[in-house]
């Protein structure tokens, strides 16, 4: 080992070190300021308290907006997922003409028409549908904008299936329903598990639909609210800010952890040979 070689090895986990601890640093704060007496914006040993907890619910949109985001998030991933998995297996089995040109647009929609550049003509369509300040048209127009890059993630692990299993059951009677339940849908469950997973955490960190869209602030999600965390003074809510920011973090690592528990995000798609 020559000293030139050394010396770049100690660069490269010197370098490592640093990014670590820099993106350690807000997982600490998250992690201590909200058991801090005296919370603020750096991370540090805390002086054990639980009283910005209840300091925090007395806010009468902290809990409801959880419960918002949770009830938007599950009825956008179940949509999103279903239509997503449906979808795929036509588009992965069907001979459609264009199929390529399709599963393109797919992927052009998914990139390009994102963010800021559809929102008026959404805000619009909601508004001819009548759906502005419903939780059901936010969720509906949520899985829309996932749908896809789903579809296009899970044709995938679709096409990784044999359809020699497909013709086997349909040998033994099975209808084109019953195929997809029942012989597609458990094997591609790793593929299933990553859309629930990207779903839901696209989802939940969704503030400029909801914003839009929900005008009853009873009605929006905890995405939203974080924004109104303030003080008597106008100021950030130091001391509901980490609580929130803890609480708000929660649903998405336990997801993520049961998920990991089950398959390792080790997802290949199909079936291993």
């Amino acid at each position: 080992m020559t000293p030139r070689w050394m010396l770049r090895r100690i660069g490269f986990y010197t370098l490592i070190a640093v990014i670590m601890v820099f993106f350690a640093i807000p997982m600490l704060w998250l992690a201590t300021e909200p058991f801090d007496r005296d919370p603020g914006l750096t991370a540090h040993w805390p002086r054990w308290t639980m009283a910005n907890f209840a300091a925090t619910f007395h806010n009468p949109n902290v809990g409801s907006s959880l419960i918002n985001s949770l009830i938007l998030c599950g009825v956008a991933t179940v949509v999103t997922v279903t239509l997503a998995t449906s979808a795929a297996y036509v588009l992965a089995r069907v001979r459609i003409p264009g199929r390529g040109a399709i599963l393109y647009l797919l992927l052009l929609l998914s990139s390009v028409v994102t963010g800021t550049a559809a929102m008026v003509p959404i805000f619009l369509m909601v508004y001819e549908l009548g759906l502005i300040n419903s939780r059901l048209g936010t969720a509906v127009v949520l899985s829309g904008g996932l749908l896809p890059a789903a579809i296009f993630m899970m044709k995938d692990f679709i096409d990784a299936i044999p359809p020699s299993y497909e013709e086997s059951a349909r040998v033994f009677g099975a209808s084109s329903r019953q195929v997809l339940t029942q012989v597609v849908a458990p094997i591609a469950r790793p593929g299933i598990a990553t859309i629930v997973v990207w779903s839901f955490v696209n989802a939940w960190g969704n503030f400029l639909l909801p914003f839009l869209l929900l005008q009853d602030t009873g009605k929006q999600p905890a995405a939203v609210i974080i924004h109104t965390l303030q003080d008597e003074a106008g100021g950030v809510d130091l001391r509901a800010l980490p609580v929130f920011s803890l609480l708000y973090s929660v649903p998405v690592v336990v997801l993520y952890l049961v998920v990991n528990r089950r398959y390792g995000f080790a997802f290949h798609g199909g079936i291993k040979g």
